[in-house]
């Protein structure tokens, strides 16, 4: 049993503790406004570097609450109510005999809304809360405002629980060895407890047990007056708010200035962002109603930036954002807004445009161009080719509501895409129909997709209703890809999909596969190519392969890997006869989990082959960061062969490089036969083109099917 030597409670916390303070503080705006913005703020900075405190409040003289520092849950403080009241009403009967004192503030910022009065003393008290010794500090405060009746007090409320970290810290602070709180005194023959007692009603909270180093007596002198001081602390923190409350007040006007700046601003670029942008277009059609002016909005885009942030990594993508964003700036008047609505989207407004034929020419011309130039990034280790596509709507001949203009501008801009980027359109009713046209062939695909086997967990789809409409069916072609040299044999072929429309006749991928990239289709189409392809290689030799093409999409589907294996049971096709054609940019972005999943399909034995070799903002790095068993050489290259210096050297270093790391490499388009040799004769391990076949329908790929002299299958056509 554990020595009890003392105990502390009413003895020595009179009259609750109640600490006078001196001096004035002054705030501004009315300390209501403090309660609802920055008291929390300041509970937390003031009673943190005073003491510590576990929970603060805010209630009214009735103890209903106000507001929760640091947004504490409502239900924890309805639970402490009733053992909160008795000294909530001590505290009430003070203030009404001014035994606590109270001192006028007015304001001191811009603007006042008021002013308040706060208590001069605070109350402290020591009670038992959750079964734990807590103390609890009191303060009193009210707003005066113009016109108002006798104000109403509220009181902010303070909790330390004299347990865990706090007894911990007054056991270092005191020098109690291993101190603890206890229910009862009930400790091992080495420690002493001393009690402590609730302040309100003079029951026992507790015992705090420790064992000692030092003298009773001494421990004595030590601890009791420590609870004490604690207490009264707790008191003297209420005041300290005051001063802490009027510096917050101007903290938080600084800080109410940065949170705006950053709800309205974008951080990469400070320029506005979409929220800011919407404000000013709606100011704009305001002043646009009694009004014959005319003004613009431009939806901007950057040409190329996902090549540039895939090659050179995100810093170097930022880094020309920001210098995209300067340079458009500076040719922008006072009056116009240029805002940043996320990625590479800019929009513009453009307000006041007085002869609107002319200038309007003059600012897209002159933005296309700048952006044309070429920027040096990462310190000059890179430069980026970008340029831009704008697309613009006028205000108010495209109408007086901000969404409906918003999306003309959005149609002016895919416009300007299409017509090969680099430019500007203004919108017209006219392009609504290319627009319409998208969507209804969207719509068609998806109906297309619905009627066949888009994902392993899809059971084969029963024949369409009659009443379903009829858009044609996909079909995959296939083009033979032929060994450099040695008679030019047949190796594989690669599938390429097309869709046999009912009404619109056969459509090459480039008139769909954006409609599917923009519908969520990509994915589906792309599995059912896959299945399609591996079920028509199973009967070809067993020393050819198929090379089916894989969008950034697909790989980056968590399951990716499991389709293509279980396309691969279902079909009986060997791993090693199944290539799959990945873009670069698909291997840039999330590196280390497209690592991962290149490296799962290897160990299958699947082969990995690098599409459009040299396109774009290639990087030779990446044939050293991830394994790849082939590289195609894009037919861009393959055409200067014969014609110009720079494609023949550009050429024969692939196919040199390749060799020297063992990557085999397939050139594309090729069309001519000076072309076939010299791929041949510099060590290019296949050759693919127009000159060995274009691609064919399954069943006219004669390749595989008969033995052929090889002088039938070098035909054009």
């Amino acid at each position: 049993m554990a020595r009890v030597i003392g105990q502390v409670g009413n003895g020595y916390l009179a009259a609750n503790g109640a600490y006078p303070t001196s001096g004035t503080s002054s705030i501004s705006p009315a300390f209501s406004t403090v309660l609802t913005t920055a008291a929390g703020s300041a509970i937390s900075q003031a009673a943190t570097s005073v003491f510590g405190y576990d929970q603060a409040f805010v209630v009214d003289e009735h103890g209903d609450l106000v507001m929760m520092a640091d947004g504490q849950m409502e239900k924890r403080y309805r639970w402490m109510k009733p053992l909160l009241l008795p000294l909530l009403r001590k505290a009430g009967i003070a203030v009404h005999q001014r035994a606590m004192l109270t001192e006028h503030l007015s304001g001191s910022l811009d603007n006042p809304a008021g002013s308040a009065v706060l208590a001069h003393r605070g109350l402290a008290s020591l009670l038992r809360l959750e079964g734990r010794p807590t103390i609890v500090g009191i303060a009193a405060v009210r707003e005066l405002r113009e016109g108002q009746g006798q104000p109403s007090w509220q009181f902010v409320i303070v909790l330390r629980f004299l347990d865990g970290a706090a007894l911990d810290e007054l056991s270092r602070e005191q020098g109690l060895n291993g101190a603890r709180f206890a229910r009862t005194a009930d400790a091992g023959d080495d420690e002493v407890a001393f009690q402590i007692d609730d302040t309100t009603n003079g029951e026992p909270i507790g015992f705090i047990v420790w064992r000692p180093d030092l003298p009773g007596s001494r421990v004595i002198g030590r601890l009791m007056p420590a609870l004490s001081i604690a207490a009264l602390m707790m008191a003297f923190l209420l005041t300290i708010l005051l001063v802490r409350l009027r510096k917050s007040l101007g903290e938080l006007k600084r800080s109410e200035f940065h949170a705006r700046q950053l709800a309205l601003h974008d951080v990469l670029t400070d320029l506005p962002n979409r929220a800011l942008f919407a404000m000013r277009f709606d100011e704009c059609l305001a002043e646009l109603e009694n009004s014959t002016k005319r003004s613009a909005i431009a939806l901007l885009d950057l040409d190329r930036f996902k090549a540039v942030n895939d090659t050179f990594g995100h810093a170097a993508g930022d880094e020309l954002i920001r210098l995209a964003a300067d340079r458009v700036r500076l040719l922008l008047r006072s009056q116009d807004t240029l805002a940043r609505l996320g990625g590479d989207e800019f929009a513009l407004l453009l307000r006041d445009i007085e002869d609107h034929d002319q200038a309007l020419p003059a600012i897209c011309e002159a933005i296309v161009t700048e952006l044309s130039i070429p920027f040096p990034l990462l310190n000059g280790e890179a430069v980026a080719r970008v340029g831009c596509s704008i697309g613009v709507a006028l205000v108010p001949d495209t109408g007086r509501n901000a969404d409906d203009i918003m999306r003309y501008a959005d149609v002016a801009l895919y416009e300007a895409k299409v017509g090969g980027r680099g430019r500007w359109s203004v919108y017209s009713p006219s392009m609504d129909g290319g627009r319409n046209a998208r969507d209804i062939l969207k719509n068609e695909l998806r109906e297309v997709l619905s009627k066949i086997r888009v994902s392993p967990d899809d059971d084969e789809r029963d024949e369409p209703a009659a009443d379903r409409p009829d858009f044609g069916a996909l079909e995959v072609y296939y083009q033979p890809v032929h060994q450099a040299g040695k008679g030019y044999s047949v190796t594989g072929a690669e599938a390429l999909v097309r869709w046999r429309h009912s009404q619109r006749g056969l459509l090459m991928p480039a008139s769909f596969i954006p409609a599917a990239e923009e519908g969520g289709l990509i994915d589906a189409l792309g599995f059912w190519v896959l299945r399609e392809a591996c079920t028509a290689a199973c009967n070809w030799p067993e020393n050819t392969f198929i090379a089916v093409n894989v969008s950034p999409s697909q790989l980056r589907r968590p399951n990716f890997v499991e389709e293509v294996r279980a396309v691969l049971q279902e079909t009986r096709l060997s791993p090693s006869r199944l290539e799959l054609e990945l873009t670069e940019s698909s291997l840039i972005e999330d590196y280390a989990d497209i690592y991962s999943i290149l490296k799962s399909l290897r160990s299958e034995g699947i082969q990995i082959s690098l599409d459009d070799f040299g396109t774009g903002y290639s990087c030779l790095s990446h044939l050293t960061r991830f394994d790849v068993d082939r590289i195609k050489i894009d037919r861009s290259f393959v055409s200067l062969l014969g014609t110009k210096a720079n494609g023949t050297a550009i050429v024969s270093a692939i196919i040199s490089l390749s060799n020297s790391l063992g990557i085999a490499t397939t050139a594309e388009g090729v069309e001519t036969e000076y072309q076939r040799d010299f791929l041949a004769a510099m060590g290019c391990t296949d050759l693919q083109g127009y000159f060995f076949s274009k691609p064919v329908p399954l069943d006219e790929l004669d390749c595989f099917r008969i033995p052929q002299r090889m002088d039938k299958l070098l035909k054009t056509s």
